[in-house]
């Protein structure tokens, strides 16, 4: 493994699964003059992808990179958001190999979840807290992380691990289910979730890139963990309309999907100190409040 960016070459993040997040950091890349490439699952999003100037490839399990080496040769950084699935990490599993194989790369991300800790009953966990899964999607996100720290291990990869909390941003908040109905003021006593701006993984994302920490687990939220009923009237309040009536968690779990109870089913409050600590983060969204508001501001102007 050589440090810095391979001679004559941009700097060039490959991302598996260029969703959500994995864009958002993309576009700032490319403002910055870096290239881009990575993987989505079907040929509208990869036309999407090529638009955007994004060169993208399909690949899942059972469709997996027909030449990963040549590929991935010119990386200089490797991001991975793709899920895990019933029989692993998809990414590791079918290229693992040839990731390693690459030279010259600076930094390797893994995306994965706050819910690795499981149920704390609302106490505190950080990023030395155990791991303790209450949901087989969690146990499969425990699984992957362990199979990418290998390659930190093993391959003595520089891997880093991102433990995100629920994502929000433009086209994917509380005021996007407030203005299609489908909002709910679920009021459970001392029950709190952690958010994060899409923005701020972004800026997490790259900063790390810069100052790389090879076997760093980092948690990335923000500093407000919040209940869900009071999300939804904060974005009613903004918005101008009318909250939905509070209803009990007893009474709303009765409709449930078993994906909805199961996010309902840990409490706990997440520590973002180390990534504040570490790489001298600045939230720009601290909190819902902040972020919502940013949100909507950025709607208005367009």
């Amino acid at each position: 493994m050589t440090e810095g960016t391979k001679p004559g070459q941009a700097p060039h993040l490959f991302c598996f699964g260029l969703g959500y997040s994995a864009r958002t950091l993309a576009r700032r890349l490319m403002a910055e003059g870096w290239m881009v490439s990575g993987t989505c699952r079907d040929e509208e999003t990869r036309k999407a992808l090529s638009d955007e100037g994004v060169r993208a490839y399909l690949f899942d399990r059972d469709r997996p990179l027909g030449d990963a080496a040549d590929i991935l040769s010119p990386a200089t950084d490797i991001l991975s958001s793709v899920p895990p699935d019933d029989d692993g990490d998809p990414v590791v599993d079918c290229h693992g190999e040839s990731i390693a194989s690459v030279t010259g790369i600076r930094w390797i991300g893994y995306l994965s979840t706050t819910g690795v800790y499981g149920d704390t009953g609302g106490a505190r966990v950080d990023e030395t807290s155990p791991v303790n899964p209450s949901s087989a999607r969690s146990r499969r996100r425990v699984t992957a992380e362990n199979r990418w720290l290998e390659l930190y291990w093993k391959q003595r990869l520089p891997v880093h691990l991102f433990r995100l909390a629920g994502i929000y941003g433009p086209g994917r908040s509380t005021l996007d289910q407030v203005r299609a109905g489908r909002a709910r003021r679920i009021d459970r006593p001392g029950h709190l979730f952690s958010r994060i701006h899409v923005e701020d993984i972004a800026t997490i994302l790259r900063t790390s890139m810069a100052r790389p920490r090879p076997g760093a687990v980092y948690n990335v939220c923000d500093d407000l963990p919040a209940s869900p009923s009071d999300v939804v009237a904060y974005a009613c309040d903004i918005l101008g309309v009318d909250a939905p009536p509070v209803v009990s968690y007893d009474d709303a779990a009765r409709d449930m999907s078993p994906m909805a109870l199961s996010f309902w089913h840990d409490n706990r409050t997440v520590d973002n100190s180390r990534v504040k600590r570490e790489l001298e983060i600045t939230l720009a969204y601290p909190d819902y409040k902040s972020g919502l508001q940013a949100v909507l501001d950025a709607e208005a102007r367009r």
